[in-house]
């Protein structure tokens, strides 16, 4: 699995070798791809929305089967506690995904706090500018919306650092180039990224 990456809107057909591997990742990439050394058959895998995490559960889940409980904070704690038992009497790995871990993640079930305290916790960090540009180079490039690299550069240095302000960028620019029937240049990227108050470039 050491190829993950994580565009902003996945494909139909999800492959892992398709995809990116960054520095933001390469933690959480290396857990997911030595399942024999976890100390026990679960691991909590938190980071940024946007940031790829729910489709590195299901590739992982893909190749090693056993169970992936995402946006847990969401979920009934009873079922991810018997879902963690589970997993160590049936020795099938359970990959559960929040935003962050305890105690920013408040969980109020004695049990299953005491099971997540034991268990490994991975996490995907904040894209830096290669991964940004990155991004933006291939989903632009699935769209079938030619960039260049000017343009890349030129937006990267003006947008927060996040997977949300990448993906708001490409939705823009996508949406524009479709309406405006133009190539994506620097100063069509300046009109529609300050409009959409992605960028303040005054």
């Amino acid at each position: 699995m050491s190829q993950f990456a994580l565009p902003l809107d996945w494909p139909a057909a999800e492959r892992a070798e398709d995809f990116i591997v960054s520095a933001a990742t390469a933690d959480a990439v290396r857990h997911l791809d030595h399942l024999a050394l976890w100390p026990v058959m679960a691991t909590l895998l938190t980071g940024p929305r946007k940031s790829g995490r729910s489709f590195i559960g299901r590739i992982f889940v893909q190749q090693h089967g056993g169970r992936l409980i995402d946006n847990a904070e969401r979920v009934d704690e009873e079922e991810i506690f018997h879902a963690w038992n589970r997993a160590q009497a049936e020795r099938a790995p359970l990959l559960i995904i929040a935003d962050a871990p305890p105690p920013t993640w408040k969980v109020e079930l004695p049990d299953l706090a005491s099971r997540l305290a034991a268990t490994p916790h991975v996490a995907i960090g904040d894209p830096d500018d290669a991964l940004l540009a990155a991004l933006i180079a291939r989903q632009m490039a699935l769209r079938g919306l030619p960039i260049g690299v000017d343009v890349i550069d030129w937006i990267v240095g003006r947008i927060e650092r996040s997977h949300v302000a990448a993906h708001r960028v490409i939705d823009l620019l996508d949406a524009a180039a479709w309406h405006r029937r133009s190539r994506i240049s620097v100063a069509l990227a300046r009109d529609v990224l300050s409009a959409g108050g992605v960028i303040d470039d005054s």
